[in-house]
């Protein structure tokens, strides 16, 4: 079933919200102490628990309006899903802290394996949306992959040398940030190799 187009603010409601709601939520309840089933949870767990069901919400809602979504977005949430059950199972925030660092270095190796095979599977997730010629996309599978491969670093050395409250603000805000920035930067530096759509005015 092809993609159907919906509003763009409501899509980025959609895809942003629930980052949104998980930082205000966090800052709201993260000095609490709540006991479930007997067990006591942090104010960081507490939050990243109901964080998890509204992003599957905001998720249902995309599927719903748009018929369509993205491989990255169905293996982000399996990761969230998984990594939030066994940080609520052990009651250690570890795991949904080192979560971050798994995603993106798996991204770094799976482009990477690509990249050795002499092919793009960023092109392969992308292409229908981004029309580039294939030495566009090998450049930017390679950039990408070299993100991706920095962040995983970077979330290590933030989440276990650096304050919870440090932790929750780069991954909620700095590391989206970095992204939408390095993602616009490619589009200018990529411009060459991109293909115009056919019958497109000059």
């Amino acid at each position: 079933m092809s993609e159907k187009t919906i509003n763009p603010v409501l899509k980025q409601v959609l895809e942003l919200g629930p980052t949104v709601f998980y930082l205000a939520l966090y800052y709201w309840i993260k000095d609490e102490t709540y006991v479930l089933g007997g067990t006591e949870y942090s104010g960081f767990i507490m939050s990243m628990l109901v964080f998890i069901p509204v992003l599957l919400a905001s998720i249902a809602v995309l599927w719903a309006l748009t018929g369509a979504l993205s491989r990255m977005q169905l293996f982000t949430a399996f990761m969230v899903i998984f990594f939030g059950f066994l940080t609520w199972y052990f009651n250690d925030e570890r795991f949904f802290k080192a979560k971050t660092s798994i995603i993106y270095g798996l991204f770094a190796v799976i482009l990477g394996i690509g990249l050795m095979r002499g092919r793009s599977y960023l092109q392969w997730i992308m292409g229908e949306l981004l029309p580039m010629q294939d030495q566009g996309w090998m450049l930017l599978t390679k950039r990408l992959a070299l993100l991706f491969a920095g962040l995983a670093i970077a979330n290590e050395l933030v989440w276990r040398n650096l304050s919870e409250e440090t932790w929750v603000w780069v991954e909620g805000i700095a590391f989206p940030a970095i992204m939408f920035v390095f993602l616009m930067a490619q589009i200018t530096f990529l411009q060459q190799y991109l293909i115009e759509p056919e019958g497109k005015d000059d």
